[in-house]
């Protein structure tokens, strides 16, 4: 997994958990297969023992050469102890000489009509299996009858079986391993091309776009990454059109004043009227940049949440209507129709009178730069919680995918550098955050070629 190390994390942590997890259910297999054997044999001596107590218990004279042929048929060895703890009778293959499986505490327990089972390990290592139990003649104990049953075939069947565990989970291991490699390939692909993909667009790439379509975390997150590296593009680009857009703003004004500013400087004018006219131009476009210099700087203010409110009950009413007479000038210079309309009852609401008021000149200014012909009709309607400041012109429209971008800052619908309409793109950037500081909504409908629409809602 080069330079794969997300793929080489997970990988090791899904095999160690599957190592964990394999090696627990070995152990407990083990175990499970321990116990029960262990238990068959336990039970299988007993139960070899209690056959043979009723062989010693007969009265038939044949009955030690069926002992000695049944205990060399079930591998077993038999000691008949007497009460004095000597052997009276033997059979099987362990050493009639070893004594140490017969203690005295196991011996009385016996002769008091109990039965005992105990492990033992002989002198030469061999393990054992040992039942003990009374053998009665006419109801008295008179000996104890012990058993021993080698666990050698036991234990070789428990190593058979530990062997095909090991080998199994060994087998199992490999296959996971390989498993878990195209498994954590598979999962970390898909953020390898992430990782890739964004280290693109932090180096300017932005054209950079994912393909990962998968309904998960991973689908959503390269969604997000092509959604970012889309926005980085378009703020970009806006920005490049908005520095464009700046310069050529700037560049215009600067020329008439730096040509007519040199007109009057050497008298090259004839009478007193063409200078007025000269000085008029300056004070114009030195307006005209000290209005692109205000909006540049209220936008930053508002971008770093510096900009201060001043609290005051405003009658929005008389607002509209001077806003309404302050542009009428401009709508008739472009024979458009411009008529308000007041509905409900009025009354103040709490807001910054000056930003307010910015906020409608904006509105009012943009709808007459974007209309060529037709009308703008002005609505200030009374609701129950709210109230609502419409503007509604017949110009140009916005196409509809270009809606969700009309507040962004640096954004203009209008591409060319024309100066036919005029504007920087900070406007409508101004409004939205203006209205969303004054705690109010702004809402914007548009059809290309019928009008624009826009409704601005302040709580009262």
């Amino acid at each position: 997994m080069k330079n794969n190390i997300i793929g080489l994390k997970l990988g090791i942590v899904i095999i160690s958990l599957f190592f964990v997890v394999l090696l627990f259910l070995g152990i407990v297999i083990d175990r499970l297969f321990t116990n029960f054997y262990y238990s068959e044999m336990h039970t299988e001596t007993e139960e070899l023992t209690s056959h043979f107590t009723v062989m010693a218990e007969s009265e038939d004279t044949t009955t030690e050469q069926m002992m000695k042929t049944f205990a060399e048929f079930s591998n077993v060895s038999i000691f008949n102890i007497s009460k004095n703890g000597q052997v009276d009778f033997h059979s099987g293959v362990h050493d009639s000489a070893d004594r140490s499986f017969i203690r005295a505490a196991d011996l009385e327990a016996i002769m008091s009509g109990k039965s005992v089972s105990f492990d033992y390990k002989d002198p030469a290592g061999h393990h054992y299996f040992v039942t003990g139990q009374p053998i009665a003649e006419s109801d008295n104990i008179d000996s104890a009858l012990y058993v021993m049953a080698s666990t050698k075939s036991m234990e070789q069947s428990l190593s058979d079986v530990r062997n095909i565990l090991f080998l199994s989970g060994f087998g199992a291991f490999i296959l996971a391993l390989g498993i878990t490699w195209v498994i954590a390939r598979a999962l970390s692909r898909p953020l390898v091309q992430m990782q890739k993909a964004t280290r693109k667009i932090a180096a300017g790439e932005l054209e950079t776009r994912l393909t990962i379509s998968t309904k998960d975390e991973i689908g959503f997150l390269a969604g997000a990454i092509n959604d970012l590296a889309v926005d980085l593009q378009r703020y970009r680009d806006t920005r490049q059109e908005f520095l464009a857009n700046i310069s050529h703003e700037l560049r215009t004004p600067i020329t008439y004043l730096e040509g007519y500013a040199k007109v009057v400087m050497d008298g090259l004018y004839e009478t007193e009227d063409e200078k007025n006219l000269y000085l008029n131009i300056i004070y114009q476009e030195a307006h005209r940049i000290q209005d692109l210099v205000e909006d540049l700087f209220d936008l930053a203010k508002m971008e770093e949440g510096n900009i201060s409110l001043h609290l005051e009950w405003v009658d929005l009413s008389e607002m509209v209507d001077r806003a309404v007479r302050k542009v009428e000038l401009k709508a008739k210079e472009k024979e458009l129709g411009l008529a308000i309309h007041h509905s409900g009852s009025a009354v103040k609401i709490h807001g910054d009178e000056k930003r307010i008021e910015q906020i409608v000149m904006n509105l009012l200014e943009n709808a007459i730069r974007y209309t060529d012909q037709g009308e703008i009709n002005v609505h200030l309607v009374y609701e129950a919680t709210s109230v609502a400041f419409i503007v509604e012109d017949t110009g140009m429209g916005i196409p509809e995918a270009e809606l969700p971008y009309i507040f962004d800052r640096f954004y203009r619908v209008e591409k060319s550098r024309s100066r036919q309409y005029g504007g920087s793109g900070l406007g409508l950037s101004i409004v939205n955050k203006l209205v969303s500081l004054l705690g109010g909504t702004i809402k914007i409908t548009s059809q290309v070629g019928v009008g624009t629409r826009f409704e601005v809602h302040f709580n009262k």
